[in-house]
């Protein structure tokens, strides 16, 4: 009586003839595949012929008006779907459309709607297979269909698709090869759809704190120690993947658990593929928590899943007491916000701007005739907020010591992308590489606010070494230096970022 539920569902395909359905079918079964299907006269045939079996249980239904027309239409169309003609790669790419929510991974074409890919996965897992549907389940764990052809189709949710032919069958009517494959591959790669471990602990691809990883905003040095230690209060989260309950719930509850030492959490969702509606309640629900126990959580990419920023909103407006969203494009604006709060503190040190060349980092360590000696070869430049101060490819000309103001370093990322290497603020230079290699220009310097600088010509730099070695060597050492902090603290952040 297996086959009694197959004979009732083909009698329920719309149409108003046999080709009119069959059709029908042929259309459905070819989007699975991605590719037009037919049926195989000769296997039809046979199946029509020798049927007799199906053909009694279709005068039974009758009999009890679970078939309420002549059986003969309906038993003929499932003679005709028995008989369409696959091969073991359609169905390798039919259980991928149903891993992938209905959606053919290779044509992209939407052959079920999603809501209607549970109850079909649901179906195969309870009697996909059989007889054997219950111990498929124990031993395989994915939602599975075979035939009698020798076939097996199987899927596992959100990530695969498997077929497998090989007609030699076992008492339930199952390929003897294909559960065999079906079972080493569940085992060995972990496939059960019951295993919600390794999917839950892979939704956090890495996790770091401020400390460890620092924007691209240049801090002074007594700034950079405040947030050494400071930044460990301040941590970020690369999630990747769907993020649905498994995983998000797993995430959550890490958040929960180390939220008495954080000040701010960044989830940034860079490499998120989707969120579905429950993960997306469960993030709502807490921001809001955190930032009643005066916590703030960040997103960075949230704009990527335009559906979960509106949810967030919703949330927010409905929220007991006011929330303030924090959303970034991109990790590094995320960093120098939660950098700018943990150095709001009162305890921090305060941005002492280098005003003249005595105070800037370069001239450490100088005699205050030096400083004087110094100011006697450079000359003052200055410019508006808003324009290009150097450009990438230009010929290098000299130093700069930026004595107020902000600027920032910017390379172009194709396809059309400007990207920040850095921002600069007083006490700090650009301009640097020009002394030591005289190469083009390597990035274009931006000037973020109106700006003034000491500029040192490269033809007075290179009469320096000569007239006055001791500065020369002294300023040299400092950009060294400099130099030498920037390049352990990117060797710390790379190490950090490949755990």
């Amino acid at each position: 009586m297996i086959n009694a539920g197959a004979i009732t569902t083909a009698s329920l395909v719309a149409g108003g003839s046999r080709p009119e359905r069959e059709a029908r079918l042929l259309e459905l079964f070819g989007a699975f595949a991605g590719h037009p299907l037919a049926v195989d006269r000769e296997v039809y045939e046979s199946e029509r012929s020798t049927g007799h079996r199906n053909r009694a249980i279709g005068h039974l239904l009758r009999n009890f008006d679970v078939l309420t027309a002549d059986p003969d239409d309906s038993l003929d169309l499932y003679f005709r779907q028995c008989s369409i003609a696959v091969d073991c790669r359609d169905l390798a790419v039919m259980a991928a459309t149903l891993a992938n929510q209905g959606v053919n991974p290779v044509t992209g074409e939407h052959a079920l709607r999603a809501p209607i890919v549970p109850h079909v996965l649901s179906v195969m897992t309870t009697c996909g297979m059989y007889d054997s549907a219950g111990e498929w389940v124990f031993r395989v764990g994915m939602p599975a269909k075979s035939g009698v052809a020798g076939g097996v189709l199987a899927v596992l949710p959100g990530q695969l698709g498997i077929g497998v032919f090989s007609p030699r069958l076992d008492a339930q009517g199952n390929s003897v090869r294909g559960v065999r494959v079906c079972r080493d591959l569940a085992r060995e790669v972990g496939l059960h759809f019951l295993d919600v471990a390794r999917p839950a602990r892979s939704t956090v691809r890495r996790h770091y704190d401020v400390a460890t990883v620092s924007s691209k905003r240049q801090r002074s040095e007594a700034q950079r120690a405040w947030l050494d230690t400071a930044g460990q209060r301040a941590r970020v989260y690369d999630l990747v993947g769907d993020l649905a309950f498994s995983g998000i719930e797993a995430t959550v509850r890490r958040l929960v658990a180390s939220a008495p030492d954080l000040d701010v959490a960044i989830l940034d969702l860079s490499r998120v593929t989707r969120i579905d509606d429950v993960a997306a309640r469960m993030l709502c629900e807490l921001l809001v928590d955190l930032d009643a126990h005066g916590r703030r959580l960040a997103f960075v990419a949230a704009a990527e899943h335009p559906r979960f920023v509106r949810r967030l909103e919703e949330h927010v407006a409905l929220a007991p007491r006011h929330v303030r969203l924090h959303l970034f494009p991109d990790r590094d604006h995320a960093l120098e916000w939660c950098e700018s709060r943990l150095l709001d503190d009162p305890r921090a040190p305060r941005d002492e701007h280098a005003s003249t060349l005595a105070g800037h980092d370069l001239c450490r360590d100088f005699t205050t005739a030096e400083v004087q000696t110094l100011g006697t070869m450079v000359e003052a430049r200055s410019f508006p907020a808003g324009v290009p101060v150097l450009r990438q490819g230009e010929a290098p000309d000299g130093l700069y010591f930026l004595l107020r103001g902000e600027v920032s370093v910017l390379i172009d990322v194709p396809p059309s992308r400007r990207k920040r290497l850095a921002t600069l603020s007083a006490g700090m230079a650009f301009g640097e590489l020009a002394l030591l290699d005289r190469s083009p220009r390597s990035a274009d310097v931006h000037a973020d606010t109106a700006i003034e600088c000491a500029f040192l010509p490269l033809a007075r730099f290179d009469r320096m070494g000569a007239t006055h070695p001791k500065i020369t060597v002294k300023l040299v050492t400092n950009l060294f230096r400099a130099a030498s902090r920037m390049v352990l603290r990117l060797n710390h952040e790379l190490a950090s970022m490949e755990r």
